[in-house]
């Protein structure tokens, strides 16, 4: 069996990089970004022996994992984790639009 491995999409690391920007300026400093950051990793990193952990949505072999505010949106693919959205759960929910 082929261990899999954790891959963001560009989109993906897009969000990331937006939502720890945000909390540094925020809070002038890296330690929050730092903190979220690592536990998106450990998370996602729990998906590589278990991908069926997430949520499921209604599109096939996509699941969310909820990290405090936070669901990471990704697909299970027989090699990898795609992580395909960062999404903040604070923000409004008609904006969510999941594409592959």
């Amino acid at each position: 069996m082929v261990k899999r491995v954790v891959v963001w999409t560009r989109n993906s690391e897009i969000q990331l990089q937006n939502i720890l920007g945000f909390y540094n300026r925020r809070n002038k400093s890296i330690f929050y970004s730092e903190k979220i950051y690592v536990k998106f990793k450990t998370k996602l990193n729990t998906t590589i022996e278990n991908p069926e952990i997430g949520i499921k949505t209604k599109l096939n072999n996509i699941r969310g994992l909820i990290v405090d505010n936070f669901i990471l949106y990704y697909e299970i693919l027989p090699d990898k984790i795609m992580v395909l959205k960062v999404w903040d759960c604070r923000q409004n929910h008609e904006k969510l639009r999941l594409k592959r």
